[in-house]
């Protein structure tokens, strides 16, 4: 079997990890896997690494739709059995899924297209993720608040949509006392600090930097005058939110550090998790990571995290852009040192039986095998 995957964006981040992760366990399992991505992304030279039959095309110009890219889209599909394709947000007009899906149904193709979201973004369309009601065509929901959300708008039916939680690398992110001094030095910081809060994502609107910031800005001056933020990662909103550390007073509270494939090291150095997005989230990566890693979480409230934050036992969850909700959960889970470390053992308890990556992989690739029937 050829399992495809179409990666249409030149950024790096969780999603991107974990497809460069699964194309490594496919190869691992003896699959073939080819990777449609635009030229000199990320996550084409990884993948290229690693072994994948990896195929590029012009990021701009494929917005056009043009011959030579559709012929690419086409050939490079002819020779997938499966495409997971990650619906990303439409730009100018074009949509991955749907330019996949036109690329199937022109060349009467065989391969079996799954858009695969974790995200609900009420002005997407249906078309994102059914493009054509009459090509080979599945889609994957990794949380089931997606699915249902999949069934009851956009009235996919029920067989077409599956649900496969994508999971974490439970044995790397575990605890471990020698990396936990490696990661001491990587991340210097003041001795005193307590909590040190990791917020780990990029930087952009929808991830809500700025609410966290504005919450820092009422811990250190009120209960935790000793708290820290690590804020990891890059975009486009980094000198931004660099200005506004030093408008809000915080810069001996807060340090930027660059996007790492190596977040162990982040989760071995913090007390907290905060994820403070404002929409479009499905199941983020780091909140499993961190879970997975006895760290306990504080979440906005929205789409698949309620399936995986319990509230007041693996952690906090807070409504999208409430400042005084994020801090007051930060003091609730750091005001209990008791409290603190049982919750992080509710949530690698929770990893270890319901969300290791390893088989969450094998049943994507039982999934392919039983649709495609090889």
């Amino acid at each position: 079997m050829n399992i495809g995957f179409i990666e249409d964006t030149p950024l790096r981040g969780g999603t991107q990890i974990w497809v460069t992760e699964a194309i490594q366990y496919f190869l691992n399992k003896g699959e073939k896997v080819t990777l449609l991505a635009p030229e000199g992304s990320w996550v084409a030279d990884i993948c290229k690494q690693i072994g994948a039959d990896v195929h590029t095309y012009d990021y701009d110009k494929v917005v056009s739709e043009d011959a030579e890219s559709k012929k690419i889209w086409t050939e490079t599909l002819r020779l997938c059995d499966v495409a997971v394709c990650t619906v990303h947000p439409p730009r100018d007009g074009f949509h991955c899924a749907v330019f996949a899906g036109t690329c199937i149904k022109d060349a009467g193709l065989k391969t079996v297209l799954m858009p695969k979201s974790g995200t609900i973004v009420p002005d997407y369309l249906r078309k994102f993720y059914v493009p054509y009601e009459n090509i080979p065509l599945k889609v994957i929901a990794i949380t089931n608040f997606t699915r249902d959300y999949m069934l009851e708008t956009y009235k996919i039916p029920a067989e077409t949509a599956e649900l496969i939680y994508q999971g974490t690398e439970v044995e790397l992110f575990t605890p471990n006392a020698e990396r936990k001094k490696e990661a001491f030095k990587r991340y210097v910081l003041p001795e005193d600090a307590f909590p040190v809060i990791g917020c780990i994502g990029t930087y952009e609107e929808r991830k809500g930097q700025t609410v966290l910031l504005e919450a820092m800005k009422e811990l250190v001056n009120g209960p935790l005058p000793k708290a820290f933020l690590v804020l990891v990662g890059e975009g486009p909103d980094e000198a931004m939110l660099k200005a506004k550390v030093k408008e809000f007073g915080l810069s001996d509270s807060v340090s930027f550090f660059e996007f790492t494939r190596e977040p162990v090291y982040i989760y071995e150095r913090i007390d907290v998790l905060a994820l403070s997005s404002l929409y479009k989230e499905g199941l983020p990566n780091v909140l499993l990571e961190a879970m997975s890693m006895a760290t306990p979480v504080v979440s906005s409230r929205m789409a698949g995290v309620p399936e995986v934050v319990i509230n007041g036992e693996t952690g906090f969850m807070v409504e999208p852009g409430s400042k005084d909700e994020l801090s007051a959960a930060i003091v609730k889970l750091c005001s209990d040192e008791t409290v603190l470390k049982q919750m992080g053992e509710n949530g690698r308890r929770m990893m270890e039986e319901k969300f290791d990556k390893q088989v969450q992989f094998d049943e994507f690739l039982q999934y392919f095998h039983k649709v495609t029937g090889k």
